[in-house]
């Protein structure tokens, strides 16, 4: 089968790199396709007529959501009747389960087929979810492999694409090039630290990581401390709190996006948990995860989550790798500590960094090539069969 036109909707910067990759691989199978739906700069840049910004589904919380649920039932409302209209071969959800699956649930009852890419965290709570996942999709496209172990055991089509970022970073990387680049000195200790993308962990992190990397400062004279903007707004936010910490003014680079090269150039990473634990570990670098949202938020979740870790390398690993701490243990202290243990243990660092190198090496299977396999067969009806490409 080829496909004509592929409706597709992600959510959040992640959402945009894995749709862009999606959108590359599906024009090489399939060149004549058409892209609509919603999506970021990268999908945009590769064909996609974007509905609404991406930013409209890049809500965070689940108290955070109540407070934007007219404008997104509003938003789901106009696609569905878009995407019926425009009668695509297959929609494809990417992430935003919240939004996406929902609109999956719909199109498929009209007749359209769907599909969505990055598994939600059903395997970690709220399990009576996968009934109205089977209900939603005609198939889903993990990136991990225990997740689609998940869906096998309650008989969802699931194929294991791998992760895309396994695919496109490199297994060695040249630390002391990547500082070069970024104007750093050789031997230096380095930090680099990722509040995250969203304005509200702007607001909840980034002063509990500023103050961690001062009193860091104090104890290393040499420090220096990378922090990458994920966007214009969230540099702006970053800076306006920064002119609170003059001490820190010498210190620390403050950096438009190169999110990768911070990491690369680190000696460990300050990061809050998602995607960007799962690239640092794809970076081979030490790191530590530290988490705060809203109390209301985070007394929900605390009751409903059935996993022992958060952070993507320790599930993965099903161990404690990267030390975790989550809503009040996360003080500027006690992260402080972490990092200082990290930063001087050379010999745990090194070993670390190995084993994540062995755990990229299992996550890269060629995934977008893999996900555009696993559409298209959805799209044909046809079970869901991938070749391996290892």
């Amino acid at each position: 089968m080829t496909l004509q036109r592929v409706y597709l909707v992600a959510g959040e910067l992640s959402g945009d790199i894995l749709g862009a990759g999606l959108m590359r691989a599906l024009k090489v199978r399939h060149p004549h396709v058409e892209f609509r739906g919603i999506g970021g700069p990268r999908m945009i840049a590769e064909g996609m007529q974007s509905r609404f910004p991406l930013e409209t589904l890049s809500v965070m919380g689940l108290v955070e959501v109540i407070k934007h649920l007219p404008e997104l039932v509003s938003v789901r409302r106009t696609l569905r009747r878009e995407a019926l209209a425009w009668q695509p071969d297959i929609m494809v959800g990417i992430d935003a389960p919240d939004f996406t699956l929902g609109l999956e649930r719909q199109l498929r009852r009209a007749g359209i087929k769907t599909a969505h890419y990055v598994s939600p965290s059903v395997w970690a709570w709220r399990q009576g979810r996968v009934k109205g996942i089977a209900q939603s999709v005609d198939g889903m496209l993990t990136l991990l492999p225990f997740e689609a172990d998940f869906y096998r055991e309650h008989q969802v089509p699931v194929a294991f694409v791998g992760h895309p970022l396994a695919d496109e970073l490199p297994l060695e990387n040249d630390r002391l090039a990547t500082r070069q680049v970024l104007g750093l000195e050789p031997d230096a200790p380095v930090l680099a630290i990722l509040p995250g993308s969203r304005s509200n962990e702007i607001r909840f992190l980034g002063r509990t990581f500023l103050s961690a990397a001062e009193q860091l400062c104090q104890r290393h004279a040499m420090l220096r401390v990378l922090i990458p903007a994920a966007t214009a707004q969230r540099h702006a936010e970053i800076q306006t709190l920064l002119d609170d910490y003059p001490a820190l003014a010498s210190r620390v680079h403050l950096l438009d996006g190169q999110a990768r090269e911070a990491m690369v150039a680190s000696d460990a990473v300050l990061l809050a948990s998602g995607t960007a634990a799962l690239e640092a570990m794809l970076c081979h670098r030490a790191m530590l995860v530290a988490y705060k949202m809203a109390p209301a938020t985070h007394w929900i979740a605390k009751r409903m989550v059935k996993t022992q870790w958060v952070s993507l390398p320790n599930l993965i690993a099903q161990q404690s790798m990267v030390p975790e701490l989550i809503q009040e243990a996360a003080t500027p202290n006690a992260i402080a500590n972490q990092l200082d243990e990290l930063l001087t243990d050379h010999d745990a660092r090194s070993e670390l960094e190995a084993r994540f190198a062995a755990l990229h090496k299992t996550l890269q299977r060629d995934a977008s090539r893999r996900a555009t396999e696993a559409i298209t067969a959805i799209a044909a009806g046809q079970p869901l069969e991938i070749q391996d490409a290892r």
